[in-house]
C-alpha cells in the first residue's frame, strides 16, 4: 500500500488553518500540525506541541515532510513588536529550519496588506516576511488573501453581529475583495505540489467578483444574509481612529478595532490585482459570496454565536 505524503502545517487550530487541515486530509495527505496546546486526537494528524519561537518544535514539525503550508501569524497586536515577533521572526525561524533540512516546498499565507506596508504595522510585518521568503533558496509560493469570511471567523463576525442590530459601520470610501475560507483552503492545498506555473509566484485570490465589493454593497449583502436591511454608516478615518481609542479603553489589548486597523481599513483599494490571478487550470473559486455569507450566518446561529 502506497504511503501517504506528509506535510507540515502551522496555524492549524485557527480560522483558516482548520479549513486547510480538513482540505489536506481530504486530499490524502498526512498532516503534522503545530499547536500551542494539547489537541484531541484525529486520524491522519500528528500534533506537535510548540510555537514558531520554539526551534525544537519546528524541527519536530518538519521531520520527513514533503512540503509546508505556513498559515500561522498575528492579525491583531497592541504594537509593532507583536507583529514582528509573530509574522517576521516566526516565519524566519521556520524558513531556517526548512533550509537546514533541505525541504524546499513552502506555501506561505501573507495578506493583501503587504502591498501597502506603509499603512500599518501588520502590513509592514507581512511584507518583511515575504522578503525573507523570496530571499531564501526555498521553492515558495506566496498567497495574499483579501478579507476572508466563513465559519469560525471572529473578525468579519463583528459585521454580522452589527447587522443583527440593524446598523453596520464601514469605511466611508473604497472597495475590497473577499474570499470564503473553504475556497482559500482548497487553493493552498492545491499549491503543495509546486510546478512552474505556481513556484516563485505571488497570488491574490478572491471570489471571482470583478472589481471587488463596494463597502456599502458588502454590508448590505451581510444584512441580507442575516435577513435584515441594516443602515450602513460610512465612517471616515478620523471616526475609525476614534472608535479604536474607545475599543482600546474598554477591551485593552483584546480590542478588535485598533489604530493600526483604522489606517488599514481606510485605504480605498483592497481589490485583488489581475497580475496576481491564479491560473484557471490550477484553481477557481466555487463559493458565490452571497450564498457563502448566508451559510456563514447560519453557522453563527447554529453555534450560538448570534
Amino acid at each position: 500500500m502506497e504511503e501517504k505524503p506528509t506535510i507540515a502545517l502551522t496555524g492549524a487550530t485557527g480560522f483558516v488553518g482548520q479549513s486547510v487541515l480538513d482540505g489536506a486530509l481530504d486530499a490524502g495527505y498526512v498532516v503534522r500540525a503545530l499547536a500551542r496546546r494539547e489537541q484531541p486526537e484525529r486520524e491522519g494528524v500528528e500534533w506537535i506541541r510548540g510555537d514558531l519561537a520554539d526551534t525544537a518544535s519546528l524541527s519536530a514539525l518538519t521531520r520527513g515532510v514533503e512540503a509546508t503550508i505556513h498559515v500561522a501569524g498575528v492579525v491583531n497586536a497592541p504594537d509593532a513588536a507583536g507583529f514582528e515577533a509573530g509574522n517576521v521572526t516566526g516565519t524566519l525561524n521556520l524558513i531556517e529550519t526548512l533550509v537546514a533540512k533541505r525541504i524546499p516546498r513552502f506555501v506561505h499565507v501573507s495578506s493583501l496588506s503587504a502591498r501597502e506596508p506603509q499603512l500599518s504595522d501588520y502590513g509592514a510585518s507581512k511584507a518583511r516576511a515575504e522578503k525573507l521568503l523570496m530571499a531564501s533558496p526555498l521553492d515558495w509560493t506566496i498567497v495574499r488573501p483579501p478579507a476572508i469570511y466563513g465559519p469560525h471567523d471572529k473578525e468579519m463576525f463583528e459585521l454580522f453581529r452589527a447587522a443583527r442590530w440593524g446598523v453596520v459601520p464601514t469605511p466611508a470610501n473604497g472597495r475590497a475583495s473577499v474570499i470564503h475560507v473553504e475556497d482559500l483552503a482548497r487553493l493552498l492545498v492545491s499549491l503543495l505540489g509546486g510546478g512552474e506555473e505556481v513556484s516563485g509566484r505571488i497570488f491574490e485570490p478572491d471570489d471571482g467578483k470583478s472589481d471587488g465589493w463596494d463597502h456599502y454593497e458588502l454590508a448590505r449583502a451581510i444584512g441580507w444574509a442575516m435577513g435584515r436591511r441594516p443602515k450602513v454608516i460610512g465612517l471616515p478615518r478620523s471616526a475609525l481612529e476614534w472608535a479604536a481609542r474607545i475599543d482600546r479603553f474598554f477591551r485593552g489589548t483584546k480590542a478588535k478595532m485598533t489604530m493600526d486597523r483604522a489606517a488599514y481599513f481606510s485605504h480605498p483599494d483592497w481589490v485583488v490585482s489581475g497580475q496576481g490571478a491564479v491560473p484557471h487550470n490550477v484553481w477557481q473559486p466555487r463559493i458565490e459570496t452571497r450564498e457563502g455569507l448566508k451559510s456563514t450566518a447560519k453557522w453563527y446561529r447554529d453555534n450560538k454565536w448570534l
